[in-house]
């Protein structure tokens, strides 16, 4: 079974995956566009295509993170109420355990439940690299 060159971003788009045209080739080593019309993959050759694009669009970087979060700031101050992360973590998205939610808040709040977002995204990487 092979896939075209082609259909590379196609089938990454279907995995809720949005990489661009210039992802796509980057990952494929920038082949010409005859290349791109007419090569395929086998899967030995696909999958460090896949490892290069999965790794590149599941990781968040710094100011990935830091914009999700800062959405939740009202104030402006760069602080966010913990327990508003809380709830968001809890009922948004994939949804994290209490436990795990405990795991990333963990000292996170000062003395009256705000988290400062900067702190906190830096925080978020730091425990994500630990892994």
């Amino acid at each position: 079974m092979t896939l075209g060159y082609d259909q590379v971003g196609d089938l990454f788009r279907a995995i809720s995956l949005n990489p661009t045209c210039e992802d796509v080739e980057n990952a494929l080593g920038n082949p010409s566009k005859e290349d791109m019309n007419s090569k395929t993959l086998n899967m030995e050759e696909f999958v460090p295509v896949y490892t290069k694009l999965i790794t590149e669009f599941t990781e968040g970087t710094f100011d990935d993170i830091l914009e999700g979060v800062r959405v939740f700031d009202k104030e402006g101050n760069g602080t966010v109420m913990g327990a508003e992360i809380r709830h968001v973590l809890r009922t948004l998205g994939e949804k994290m355990t209490t436990q795990e939610i405990s795991a990333c808040m963990d000292g996170q709040e000062d003395m009256s439940g705000t988290i400062n977002i900067d702190t906190f995204c830096r925080y978020l990487l730091e425990e994500k690299k630990a892994e």
